[in-house]
């Protein structure tokens, strides 16, 4: 009996991978569409304000269908969440760690090359692996650290857009810049991961750990939304700009979101890599029929090692998904590799 269960298992994680990978492709796009069409007159921040909401009345509308009763769904909450102060500390951490990211990577952007900025940031992905290793105490086999360095290679490589000549100079500070985007990388490994340990260290609803996070990012966010546009939104309105077409990408940004969350819990931080990999690809394949963009050789070699990055990663024959408990150190881990 074990087997079908272990089939049942696979294609379940193979299902959340791929519904995970195709929404984040289709979110690409229609935010792409909506910056090439001349539609981009909303306030970015308030759409990802709007996007925690929305995660928000999702997770709360799944946790009460898992319940089955109203009295039950009202004593999860008040247990999990309104009863839980130290919960919802817990989970405001990613939200706060993603905030100083987010922050860092545009300071970094500011003052490096956007070249420097393309290669230097992709090393997020190793990153999450070695946080993965530190943290969850798991073990990667040496062709799985191959892959995961390949991807961030074709990564970098199907996003590179050639340097353009300016006649504008910009003042730079290369020195804050890499510092800037060496916080932004072990921010990312840090709160997905982070994450991720929350998730499989308890019992505790998917959802219910949802609502705890995205009642803390929404707060995270509408302080964003005022330090960034504040006056700008008093004199315009909240939702400035707002047409079906970004209300179209809020919601595909909101249920990527809930699928992620979904791939954290039931596979790991490392495969939510390799799927959004695979998103940027596919996304790029669509630009070409729909917008015209033009296929370079650096995509095509960055596809290629994204493709067989993802098929070595998943030779190894071990489970790396589910927290292990041994007697070697993080660090013995590490240096074994």
């Amino acid at each position: 009996m074990a087997a079908p269960r272990e089939n049942v298992n696979l294609l379940f994680k193979l299902y959340c991978l791929t519904v995970m990978t195709l929404v984040a492709a289709a979110y690409t796009i229609a935010l792409r569409y909506t910056r090439t069409s001349g539609r981009e007159l909303y306030f970015s921040t308030t759409a990802v304000c709007i996007t925690e909401v929305i995660k928000l009345l999702l997770s709360v509308g799944i946790l009460a269908k898992e319940t089955g009763s109203l009295g039950r769904f009202k004593t999860s909450l008040r247990e999990n969440v309104l009863g839980s102060p130290q919960e919802l500390m817990k989970l405001s951490v990613p939200s706060l760690v993603y905030a100083v990211q987010n922050n860092m990577a545009f300071l970094a952007l500011s003052n490096l090359d956007a070249a420097v900025y393309q290669v230097t940031y992709q090393l997020k992905i190793p990153c999450t692996a070695l946080c993965t290793v530190l943290m969850l105490n798991r073990t990667l086999s040496k062709l799985q650290w191959v892959s995961v360095f390949m991807l961030c290679g074709g990564v970098t490589l199907v996003q590179w857009k050639p340097a353009q000549a300016t006649k504008v100079v910009v003042e730079q500070n290369p020195l804050l810049g890499f510092g800037a985007i060496a916080i932004a990388v072990l921010c990312s490994g840090f709160a997905g991961v982070y994450f991720e340990k929350v998730l499989k260290s308890s019992d505790t609803s998917l959802w219910v750990r949802n609502i705890q996070m995205y009642l803390s990012g929404i707060v995270v966010t509408l302080v964003g939304v005022y330090l960034s546009d504040g006056e700008k939104i008093k004199e315009k309105g909240f939702f400035y700009g707002y047409t079906y077409y970004v209300w179209f990408v809020i919601f595909l940004a909101s249920v990527g979101g809930l699928y992620t969350s979904v791939v954290v819990k039931y596979t790991d931080n490392i495969m939510k890599g390799f799927s959004a990999a695979a998103a940027i690809v596919l996304s790029t394949v669509a630009s070409v029929l729909l917008f015209g963009l033009q296929i370079t050789i650096t995509f095509a070699l960055g596809t290629l090692l994204v493709c067989v990055s993802i098929y070595l990663y998943g030779l190894p024959r071990q489970d790396t998904t589910s927290l292990q408990e041994g007697e070697a150190t993080s660090k013995e881990r590490v240096s074994g590799v």
